[in-house]
């Protein structure tokens, strides 16, 4: 874990953390403490659940290995629940599949451990901004894309963009992952969802068509970059 400095203003997010390992709970909470946040935390999978749904915070860090239940399963609880406040992942699990369990419970996103600290505040803040965005009237906005979730438009530049459903539930979710790489299969879970029997391929085959539908006069360039082995990333230029 590296160490973290910061000279930004005080946020207004509180934040519950929740980690069996009193060292790296008490460091991170006094870390995200010193970034501004307001903390409380938690020790394990009841204490998570039992916070999230009393203490109402604005995102939860949860570690994945818990004593009495992993984070996983805590997350679905709590969607079952029907509480979305925000999850942000600790794992010491490398592995694509556990991060896509974790995204496919309904996480928002993972940091693998070891980790550095200032990763994981760039990472909430992130999440908190796309939670805001998704909380305004069901508006998203990256550089001059303007998505509408209830019209069920998108406009660049001031141009109405026709974008097929497909189209716009691909954007719709590079948008929400914004500055954040999302491999094919990932994409293919929340995008086709689990149906799709396919060949990854069309991922490739929908990005192209969502570039070139995207490329409108007076545009900011093409937002959309690939990691070449990996996967996709929607940013805007000056990020």
């Amino acid at each position: 874990m590296t160490s973290f400095n910061s000279n930004s203003p005080a946020e207004e997010a509180r934040l519950l953390v929740v980690d069996d390992e009193p060292n790296i709970r008490d460091l991170l909470a006094s870390s995200l403490r010193f970034a501004g946040f307001e903390v409380i935390v938690g020790s394990d999978g009841a204490s998570a659940f039992n916070l999230a749904t009393t203490e109402h915070p604005d995102l939860v860090v949860l570690d994945v290995m818990l004593p009495d239940m992993d984070g996983f399963t805590v997350t679905r609880r709590l969607r079952d629940a029907g509480v979305r406040t925000p999850v942000l992942f600790l794992t010491a699990r490398d592995d694509m599949r556990d991060k896509i369990q974790g995204l496919t419970v309904g996480g928002d996103d993972y940091v693998t451990k070891p980790f550095g600290l200032e990763e994981v505040v760039a990472r909430i803040r992130a999440i908190l901004r796309r939670t805001k965005e998704n909380s305004e009237a069901g508006i998203l906005k990256l550089a001059d894309i303007v998505l509408d979730e209830n019209a069920y438009e998108v406009q660049r530049a001031g141009h109405k963009i026709d974008l097929s459903p497909t189209e716009f539930k691909l954007l719709r979710y590079l948008m929400i992952n914004e500055g954040r790489v999302v491999s094919k299969n990932q994409i293919l879970d929340h995008v086709w969802e689990y149906d799709w029997e396919g060949d990854s391929a069309i991922v490739e085959s929908y990005i192209s068509y969502l570039r070139r539908k995207l490329s409108v006069p007076g545009n900011c360039g093409d937002l959309i970059q690939t990691r070449r082995g990996v996967g996709y990333m929607i940013r805007s230029q000056e990020n």
